[in-house]
């Protein structure tokens, strides 16, 4: 059973109803009269995520009716999955396919928990509810939407001291393993010698070797890249951070863990294309053989880097992927990172930046963005402030001369390593809840996965 979705139809599942608050009198006039009464006699009038329990003779709940939110769909039903008690129910009503898809994709996020490092079941957890899958649903696509999910949930919830650049890779090993796709993993010095030198520099100041994970699947189809930051953890480097902003910096592969979410998802479904994976896994310490300020570094693409801030690492490691990204010449690049604190200025924790350099996918994006409820706001890559970047020693500096406009100027910066004509978007995201709502708890998110994952499959299906 995947998110607390039965494939068992059986007769003793309640019934729900889910009403928009319009519709309730008219639907209230065809019940029964105890039906009629209960909810008369509670005051229920199926306002916005108002739950009613109605019992039969004997006491037991005979049906649910539940006032629906047309405005929030998707998490109005994972807060119906958290409201209900143990049990089986089956939603009532016609619904069509992106409804049954809503319904059953909320009801199993609701059920998402992190639990590996607690020893024992909390005794006031209650025992989920449980959905019959609703007629329509796609059954196949949620469950590969839901494992995308969880498993993005997972790695970017996990604490740095388990998810390193090594077991990082692991986990894209074990993705591999399950779908059949294969692996290969450039590691510590070797990054020198196969031409990764952006890569290295970021990574070395660790005891843990940094990493280039280079996942490929599928044999036929349009050729489609994603790229994510895996920054295990990013102290800063000699830039040091604060203590409070070192505090969640375990989701700094947020970006990374993205990336093998919505590839989870593409092989799960089979999807007609040819898929790679690149993931540059470091971790940015503080040591002896840290790369400090001023440093110039080397690139794939052969542009150099004059390093103006070592905590601006995560663009750095993703020059290198970008810039190998587009060797194959992909038919679409997308890009993953938690990368910059003025794209959350600018639009908050919970509306991931989008930026592109070609319009068409940037369209198909936000077209997707707003058919899965999962909401993306492009920014655009403004040239004028280009000349920003240019560095006093070298061909870039990783960092602005200027205090603003930061996500743009990354984003910028990751353009340079982008070959004119490769169609790319870069998705800027917290990677985090930072505050708890059904079907969202506190902690690690997807965000943007699933806008993604519906634009792939549209480019795919053209």
């Amino acid at each position: 059973m995947v998110g607390n979705l039965s494939a068992d139809g059986g007769a003793e599942a309640v019934p729900v109803f889910c009403l928009y608050k319009a519709q309730f009198d008219e639907w209230l006039g065809t019940q029964p009269p105890g039906v009629r009464t209960w909810l008369q006699a509670t005051g229920f009038d199926a306002a916005a995520g108002q739950l009613a329990l109605v019992p039969d003779e004997r006491g037991t709940v005979a049906c649910v009716v539940y006032g629906q939110n047309l405005n929030d769909l998707l998490w109005s039903y994972a807060a119906l999955a958290a409201k209900l008690p143990a049990g089986l129910y089956r939603l009532q009503g016609n619904m069509d396919e992106a409804e049954a898809d809503r319904a059953s994709l909320g009801w199993g996020l609701a059920s998402y928990r992190f639990d590996r490092y607690r020893s024992g079941k909390p005794k006031d957890e209650a025992k989920p509810a449980q959905l019959v899958w609703p007629t329509n649903a796609r059954r196949a696509r949620v469950e590969a939407l839901l494992e995308g999910i969880f498993l993005t949930r997972d790695l970017i919830n996990t604490p740095a001291n388990d998810m390193g650049p090594a077991e990082l890779a692991a986990a894209a090993q074990d993705l591999a393993v399950k779908h059949e796709a294969t692996v290969a993993v450039i590691e510590g010095e070797d990054l020198l010698a196969r031409g990764y030198p952006a890569i290295h520099a970021v990574g070395k100041g660790s005891a843990r070797a940094p990493r280039l994970i280079d996942l490929t699947w599928g044999s036929t189809g349009p050729l489609i890249t994603l790229v994510g930051k895996g920054v295990c953890f990013d102290s800063g480097g000699l830039d040091l951070k604060p203590s409070s902003g070192m505090l969640l910096m375990k989701k700094d592969m947020g970006g990374a863990a993205h990336a093998l979410g919505l590839a989870s998802f593409i092989m799960a479904q089979g999807l007609p294309l040819r898929l790679r994976v690149l993931i540059p896994a470091v971790e940015n310490s503080v040591s002896g053989t840290s790369y400090r300020p001023l440093d110039v570094i080397g690139t794939r693409k052969g542009l150099t880097i004059e390093v103006g801030n070592t905590d601006a690492e995560g663009r750095i490691v993703l020059a290198d992927a970008l810039a190998e990204a587009c060797r194959d010449k992909p038919d679409a690049i997308f890009d993953f990172a938690t990368l910059t604190g003025a794209a959350r200025v600018a639009l908050g924790p919970e509306l991931p930046a989008l930026f592109s350099n070609d319009d068409k996918l940037a369209t198909a994006i936000l077209e997707a963005s707003e058919a899965e409820d999962d909401p993306l706001w492009r920014l655009p890559l403004h040239r004028a402030y280009r000349s920003q970047l240019d560095g006093k020693v070298a061909d870039l500096n990783n960092i602005s001369s200027e205090p603003y406009a930061g996500a743009i100027i990354a984003g910028l910066f990751l353009e340079c390593f982008v070959e004119e004509g490769i169609p790319w978007a870069h998705v800027d995201l917290m990677a985090w809840n930072s505050r708890a709502r059904p079907g969202r708890p506190q902690g690690a998110e997807a965000m943007g996965l699933r806008a993604a994952a519906r634009c792939i499959e549209k480019l795919v299906s053209a």
